[in-house]
């Protein structure tokens, strides 16, 4: 996707993917971060983030998995948090099964707070509270594990997923140019390698009406970090069998999850030294 201000105009890009989805024989669909709304002016984003229960692109895909008979990973809305009593935001993942019901939520636990080398920077923090939890959403007989975006960095939530048994390991993002030129494709490959599971990253992609460019480059990755879809900077969908038997095939040969064990970690360079 390349989304814009308008959810409601986002709402509309998404109803004729997850159409096209359905037609095409898909089972599950996942989706971009941000779906909703890619807004970098957070007073203008303001007037339009709200709760689950009034969110129109959220409504949208739990009425398309019910008439696409499909289940849908919407990456992530900005959702307001009833909860939190200083109004923060999350960034939240959905699992929506094809009754319509949502089955999982994770919220983004890593938030992106940096300064790029080329100028660009960014503050979540500034809006969003932060995830606390590892989610792992099971789908019939497998199970998927939710991350968002700049998790994709922390390998250890990887780790933890992967031990909880996911096969599948979703990287919703809307992944900054200049970054996704250099790690992208080498953050995607290593975590499906070390988790020994599959990887799906669906992406933003292109010049975004709030000003922003995305990389794109939705992939697909399987557990031994061969790359079965890249789109490259193509917008609409992409359609990817996967071979669920690979997983067992690739944790034989090279059993990684078992071989893991807990260690100590090095003590401070500052503190006690033994």
């Amino acid at each position: 996707m390349c989304s814009g201000i308008d959810p409601a105009e986002n709402a509309e890009v998404l109803r004729d993917c997850l159409i096209q989805a359905g037609d095409s024989g898909a089972e599950i669909v996942f989706t971009p971060e941000m779906t909703g709304m890619m807004d970098f002016d957070r007073m203008r984003a303001k007037q339009t983030v709200c709760t689950e229960q009034n969110d129109f692109v959220l409504q949208t895909a739990i009425e398309l998995a019910q008439s696409q008979g499909i289940w849908i990973n919407l990456g992530s809305l900005a959702i307001l948090d009833e909860q939190d009593d200083d109004k923060h935001w999350v960034n939240r993942s959905f699992v929506i099964d094809p009754a319509g019901r949502i089955t999982a939520r994770y919220d983004k636990i890593h938030l992106f707070d940096v300064k790029l080398g080329s100028g660009e920077a960014y503050l979540e923090s500034s809006a969003y509270r932060p995830g606390t939890k590892a989610v792992l959403a099971p789908i019939g007989d497998y199970n998927i594990g939710l991350t968002i975006c700049y998790d994709v960095r922390f390998a250890n939530l990887y780790a933890s997923l992967a031990e909880a048994g996911a096969d599948i390991i979703t990287v919703p993002a809307a992944f900054t140019v200049p970054t996704g030129r250099a790690h992208w494709e080498p953050l995607l490959r290593a975590r499906a390698i070390e988790s020994a599971s599959f990887v799906v990253a669906a992406t933003q992609c292109g010049q975004h009406k709030d000003g922003r460019k995305t990389h794109g480059h939705s992939m697909v990755i399987d557990p031994w970090g061969k790359i079965l879809l890249d789109m490259g900077q193509e917008l609409g969908i992409a359609v990817c069998e996967i071979d669920l038997a690979k997983i067992r095939e690739v944790r034989t040969k090279i059993p990684v999850l078992d071989n893991r064990r807990i260690f100590q970690k090095p003590a401070d360079k500052d503190g006690p030294q033994s």
